[in-house]
């Protein structure tokens, strides 16, 4: 047979084996990317996915491009498809201070230079819960965070105590930026953050940019992890979080990051920031 289409049995054979071989790396290549979305998110995209993966082709001896990994996993059906944004609504309607916005226009030069904080709907089988976030602008590193099943300014103290106790830069200014929800404007809250030396920044209209970082990683935390779909209780609902944000500031990668991750950035800042607006100026260091 193989004397019909002019070729060597010696060279039929190694035809053979070579696609033998290329078929087995593919299949190794379907497990690893399954396998590292399983540990680190289902949502990872196949630029990250490319270079997180690329040390452990080579040491399985897979040889592959950037273009033909991205075939691969179109043909597998492993590339990620796109969602529709959600919108979220605050209740500004209070008598409480609203603070000026002090970072209009203007991106962080260092890690806590800009704290960003938002809250966020957690659904069970025994209803809402609500997850308040505070992020470091900077790194995107989740400094604190706190679950429970109502919406009081507590709830939020406690992440903004959290964040507190986790600072790696307790000595350097920090802006606290947030809309102009009722939690954020309470004076318990206000003043806590202003008696640990913090200055308070709110939204001063409605911008899709002004409060980007923390609502891109409201989305993250709940299309990647898991905490978008209904979660049997609040305790199972704690444990996805306190996972999800472990994954997030340790092992997921980020583009504005140059691929890197929240915790390596916070505690080696060496990057410059990526705005998601454009002509943007460097954010001035605080001198009150």
């Amino acid at each position: 047979m193989y004397g019909c289409f002019g070729i060597s049995k010696q060279a039929f054979y190694k035809r053979i084996k070579n696609q033998q071989k290329q078929e087995l790396d593919l299949q190794k290549i379907v497990a690893l990317v399954k396998d590292y979305r399983k540990k680190v998110g289902s949502k990872t995209g196949g630029i990250k996915l490319y270079k997180e993966l690329k040390q452990e082709l080579i040491n399985n001896n897979i040889k592959i491009g950037r273009d033909k990994f991205y075939r691969l996993l179109r043909l597998n059906s492993l590339l990620v498809p796109k969602t529709k944004n959600y919108i979220t609504t605050t209740n500004s309607n209070h008598m409480y201070k609203k603070y000026k916005n002090l970072v209009k226009d203007h991106v962080p030069t260092r890690p806590e230079q800009l704290w960003v904080s938002d809250i966020t709907y957690i659904k069970t089988e025994n209803g809402h819960n609500y997850l308040a976030i505070i992020t470091d602008a900077y790194s995107k590193k989740i400094m604190g965070y706190k679950l429970d099943n109502h919406m009081r300014t507590s709830f939020c103290l406690e992440a903004l105590n959290m964040a507190i106790k986790n600072r790696k830069y307790p000595k350097k200014k920090l802006i606290h930026h947030s809309d102009r929800g009722l939690q954020y404007c309470n004076p318990k809250y206000t003043d806590f953050a202003e008696s640990n030396g913090i200055t308070m920044s709110m939204t001063e209209q409605y911008d899709p940019y002004e409060n980007a970082v923390a609502e891109r990683i409201n989305r993250t935390l709940k299309h990647e992890y898991g905490l978008k779909q209904t979660i049997k209780n609040t305790k199972m609902a704690q444990k996805l979080t306190d996972q999800a944000v472990y994954i997030y500031n340790n092992l997921r990668t980020h583009f504005s990051l140059d691929l890197r991750k929240p915790d390596e950035v916070h505690r080696n800042p060496n990057i410059k920031y990526r705005s998601y607006r454009k002509n943007n100026v460097s954010l001035p260091e605080l001198t009150i």
